[in-house]
C-alpha cells in the first residue's frame, strides 16, 4: 500500500469518526435543527399538551431562549451569528414542538451552531441541497453567476470577471491615447 492510499484511508477513518462525534453531540441537544443559507429551523420538543400561553418565546438579534413559563429554559443564549428579528417566528405544533424559523442577518454564511457555547458542525461538509438559480432574487443570483463564472476562470487559469473588467478599462483608455506607450506598464 503506498504513503497515499494509507493517508486516504486514514483521512476517512477521521472523516467518519468526526461525523459520529458530530452526531452524537448533535443528538445530545434538546432541539433539532436545520439550515438553508438563509435560514434555520429549530424544533424544540415540549411536554405533550403544552399551549402557547405555558410558553415564554424570547427571539432577539443574537439571543434565543425557550422555556415554559416559571421552569428553567429549554434552551437559552446567544446565537451564533445575528438574525433578522422581524422575519423571525415560532409556533406550537400538536402541542408538542416549538417550531422555531430564524431568518440569517448574513444569507451567504452557514452556521456551525445554533447557540454560540453548542457544540459545533464542521460546515465544511454541509452538502447543500441543489437549487434552481432561477429561485433566487435577482440581486443575489447575480451574485452567484459570478462567484461561479470566477471560480470556473480560476480553475482554468484564466481572468476573473473583475479581472477582465480592469482589462477592458485598460484597452479602451489605450485605444483613446494612442499617443501615450504602454509597452513597459506593469498593470496588477
Amino acid at each position: 500500500m503506498s504513503d497515499d492510499e494509507h493517508d486516504s484511508k486514514e483521512q476517512k477513518a477521521r472523516d467518519r469518526a468526526d461525523r459520529e462525534r458530530e452526531a452524537q453531540e448533535q443528538a445530545a441537544l434538546p432541539y433539532r435543527w436545520t439550515q438553508e443559507l438563509g435560514d434555520v429551523d429549530i424544533t424544540v420538543p415540549v411536554p405533550k399538551g403544552t399551549r402557547g400561553r405555558d410558553l415564554l418565546v424570547v427571539i432577539q438579534k443574537k439571543k434565543l431562549s425557550v422555556g415554559l413559563k416559571g421552569k428553567e429554559p429549554i434552551l437559552a443564549g446567544d446565537l451564533c451569528k445575528e438574525i433578522k428579528v422581524e422575519d423571525s417566528t415560532w409556533t406550537l405544533e400538536d402541542q408538542q414542538s416549538v417550531l422555531i424559523h430564524l431568518e440569517k442577518l448574513n444569507k451567504l454564511e452557514w452556521w456551525e451552531n445554533v447557540l454560540s457555547h453548542h457544540p459545533k458542525i464542521d460546515t465544511r461538509k454541509i452538502q447543500p441541497e441543489n437549487s434552481k438559480l432561477s429561485d433566487l432574487d435577482g440581486e443575489t443570483r447575480g451574485l452567484v453567476e459570478k462567484m461561479m463564472f470566477d471560480n470556473q476562470q480560476r480553475q482554468l487559469g484564466k481572468p476573473t470577471s473583475d479581472e477582465l473588467k480592469k482589462m477592458e478599462a485598460l484597452q479602451k483608455f489605450q485605444a483613446a491615447h494612442p499617443e501615450l506607450d504602454f509597452s513597459k506598464a506593469k498593470i496588477s
